[in-house]
């Protein structure tokens, strides 16, 4: 096994993006699932520019990456960044968030982007 290590400052960066409960929650959800802003818009009852402002700092950061379908952006995890093992183990240690994403499904809202 390869070991990767992150040096403490950037580590430090890293937690504290997420040490955002938003932010933690975004990335755990898309650790098993892409998402649109509009998505997250939905479940978390805030604004767009709010959203967008919370995965403009996980992009910035190469925790998260996007890709087009049509005219949306859809949000993925990065599992190729160099802080995704470290982000892994975190994610490891919380429960999973797909309940929320089954509630906005029943609601008509999943993907309501397309």
């Amino acid at each position: 096994m390869i070991e990767i290590v992150v040096e403490i400052e950037r580590a430090a960066t890293i937690l504290k993006l997420l040490g955002d409960k938003t932010r933690l929650t975004m990335i755990k959800m898309l650790e098993s699932n892409d998402a649109c802003v509009c998505e997250f818009v939905a479940l978390f009852e805030m604004s767009q520019p709010a959203i967008s402002q919370h995965l403009r700092k996980l992009k910035d950061a190469g925790l998260v990456k996007e890709s087009r379908k049509g005219q949306w952006i859809i949000y993925s995890l990065n599992k190729k960044s160099e802080y995704y093992i470290l982000v892994q183990s975190l994610l490891a240690h919380l429960p999973s968030q797909d309940d929320r994403l089954k509630e906005l499904e029943e609601k008509g809202l999943r993907i309501s982007c397309d």
